[in-house]
């Protein structure tokens, strides 16, 4: 089994290349019929769902190494925690990643509502509620508040993810490791936080 350390220096090297214009691309229908029997992810992503932010591709891997679970403001939910405790308790990836993301439209919503009071529509509201603790612990911190909640949105869900019981047990045997990092839109590189 590939160590968490390992897998971690595997994606930011794949980020390395996917930024620096030398990806690794092949043609990918061989590896597709590979991976019908089953797979095997050396890590799992908890990423937004932002269109921006296309994991596989940001870490310059192919389709059966990342195990990636998406939603906008890239949050704990019952559903993304139930998806990750199977990646890691089930298909055994030693790598877990919150990944938040410059511009995040999710955070903004966020500071938007401390601001304002103003809840979004149908659904969309658990969006702001979700995010509201990072977005109100960065409000007075110096620097851009919205990119400080980015970052701060992704400290908040690793270490909600540590105390998981599935995941703090997988932790404190040294089977996976839970890490954060934030992708910067502009330049395509992911920043651990």
């Amino acid at each position: 089994m590939q160590s968490a350390q390992s897998a971690l220096e595997q994606l930011l090297a794949g980020n390395e290349r996917f930024a620096t214009g030398r990806p690794t691309s092949r043609p990918l229908i061989d590896r597709v019929r590979e991976l019908a029997g089953g797979q095997s992810p050396f890590a799992t992503v908890l990423a937004c769902a932002d269109s921006r932010v296309p994991v596989e591709t940001l870490f310059d891997h192919e389709p059966g190494d990342i195990f990636v679970v998406r939603l906008a403001g890239n949050f704990v939910s019952d559903a993304a925690l139930a998806s990750i405790e199977y990646a890691v308790a089930v298909l055994k990836s030693p790598l877990v990643m919150v990944l938040g993301h410059t511009s995040c439209g999710a955070v903004k919503a966020a500071i938007d509502y401390l601001e304002t009071g103003q809840a979004l529509p149908g659904h969309m509201q658990i969006f702001p509620t979700a995010i509201e603790p990072a977005a109100r612990a960065c409000r007075d911190m110096e620097g851009d508040w919205w990119q400080n909640a980015v970052a701060e949105n992704v400290r908040l869900n690793a270490e909600r993810l540590r105390t998981t019981p599935i995941l703090r047990e997988a932790v404190a045997k040294r089977e996976a490791v839970i890490a954060g990092g934030v992708y910067d839109l502009s330049n395509g590189r992911v920043t651990l936080v």
